[in-house]
């Protein structure tokens, strides 16, 4: 680290001690002792690690420098609220709820939860630390690995709000529950720390989806942690929909403990954002197990988009696939990361890894590192990465066929994309996601091979790379 990095790490880090020691003061439930150590001993861990470089293996292609230098303030708790309007619009059809967090703090008169249904508890995670902690505390802390992940201690340090969601034994809960996370400006650049806590119990089945947007274009830093507890036979489906500003700055983190026979399904979809960090780590704890990982990740101008698997078997009979499609344009830059590590236990596992990427421009850029660990001696693993751009002949044939060349392409780009949709049960959250996803892609598909940064002037680089 260069003495001027090392200068920017220590101004932050006093910068966060002074946010933290304000936030810790009045910080909901630090009359209670085991959540006050919690908040405290991650600080500690956040202050000891720092934020990670580049020498971090596991951060070798992400430079953080943008991040660390930008002076992030907590968000007021008189936050201004949008207009209901522009909630609604972005509301999932036939959602069994809905609840909406303004800059990390939950927003009561936006959000909808009347038609919960029977056998799931729903609500703010403020609001259960206030009326039931004893809930929490078996849970809460307890899977993230906030020694090994500086983000991960961050966001427990400042532990505030987000979502807990209690799914009964044997509940079928038909509809998605929706999560949506609004950054809003607020004067200067703002953080955030949402902290979600999902627990489905044995045999219950659950949708959840988690939406991140931007509702102008401030500079926003959201930082966001979900410990996600499958029981015995259980079934869930978990989507993250990443589609914040140019100028916002995006870490999240979903932590799964499944548990024997447990089946998890993630489908992540990056598409904002400048700089954006996606951690999915499913640990398969219980025999039978299974996990699907499935992502997307579409971006253009200078967003960059770093994507971190890390799935550990640890019993045997457990089955984990990984599927992550990239699409990058302009001077994108994209990170695939997947590992997979099969512990002495877990005889016949039965893993594969598979990230495909397509390069729209000469300036676009993947980093794609499918990784394996095995300490078993009776598995099944695979992993592969292919990085290419659109098939000149399969665009030569749909133009012969009469079509334009940006229908061409977008049909090509939509049946890329779709590989991901593809693997989503179907109901109205894969169709929410759906339109979401052809809308991004019709409009990338709308430009030509001329738009290229190639074809950019330097003033048109420099406005694309702001954000960084």
């Amino acid at each position: 680290m260069s003495a001027t990095a090392g200068i920017r790490e220590s101004r932050a880090s006093d910068r966060y001690l002074g946010l933290f020691s304000q936030f810790n003061a009045s910080a909901p439930g630090n009359d209670l002792a085991w959540l006050r150590k919690l908040r405290e001993d991650a600080f500690v861990r956040f202050s000891e690690a720092g934020f990670p470089s580049t020498r971090d293996e596991d951060w070798r292609f992400t430079n953080l420098a943008p991040l660390v230098r930008t002076d992030f303030q907590r968000a007021s708790e008189s936050q201004r609220l949008p207009d209901a309007a522009r909630i609604a619009a972005l509301e999932i059809p036939k959602a069994a709820c809905q609840l909406v967090f303004i800059n990390g703090r939950f927003a009561p008169e936006l959000s909808r939860k009347e038609n919960v249904p029977a056998g799931i508890r729903v609500r703010s995670l403020a609001s259960q630390i206030g009326h039931n902690p004893e809930a929490l505390e078996p849970h809460l802390g307890g899977y993230l690995d906030t020694g090994r992940d500086p983000f991960a201690a961050l966001n427990t340090a400042f532990l505030e709000d987000g979502a807990y969601i209690h799914i009964r034994k044997g509940a079928v809960i038909e509809a998605p529950i929706s999560l949506l996370y609004i950054s809003l400006g607020d004067g200067a650049p703002v953080m955030s720390h949402p902290r979600n806590l999902i627990v489905a119990e044995e045999s219950s089945q659950a949708t959840i989806v988690e939406d991140y947007v931007s509702l102008d274009g401030a500079i926003a830093f959201c930082n966001a942690a979900t410990e996600l507890v499958v029981g015995d036979g259980a079934v869930v489906s978990h989507y993250r929909l990443e589609r914040e500003s140019a100028a916002a700055f995006h870490i999240s983190t979903l932590r799964v403990q499944q548990g024997a026979a447990a089946n998890v399904s993630s489908h992540s979809i990056l598409l904002g954002g400048a700089l954006v960090r996606n951690n999915v780590n499913p640990v398969l704890a219980g025999d039978g197990a299974e996990c699907l990982i499935n992502g997307l990740f579409i971006g253009a101008g200078h967003q960059h988009l770093d994507n971190y698997m890390l799935v550990e078997h640890r019993r045997p009979h457990c089955g984990s696939r990984q599927f992550y499609n990239g699409i990058l344009d302009d001077q994108a830059h994209g990170v695939f990361h997947g590992r997979i590590i099969v512990r002495r236990e877990a005889q016949k596992t039965d893993a594969k890894q598979t990230n495909r990427n397509l390069l729209l421009s000469d300036g676009a850029q993947i980093d794609t590192k499918p990784q394996l660990e095995i300490f078993a001696d009776d598995v099944k693993c695979t992993h592969g990465a292919t990085i290419g751009q659109i098939e000149e002949n399969a665009l030569f044939y749909l133009r012969s066929r009469g079509l334009d060349e940006a229908v061409a392409r977008r049909l090509l780009l939509l049946a890329f994309a779709s590989e991901c949709v593809d693997r989503m049960h179907e109901g109205s959250a894969r169709s929410f996601v759906a339109e979401i996803i052809q809308n991004r892609v019709f409009g990338m598909a709308q430009r030509s091979p001329s738009e290229s940064p190639a074809g950019l002037s330097a003033a048109g680089r420099r406005n694309l790379g702001e954000a960084l």
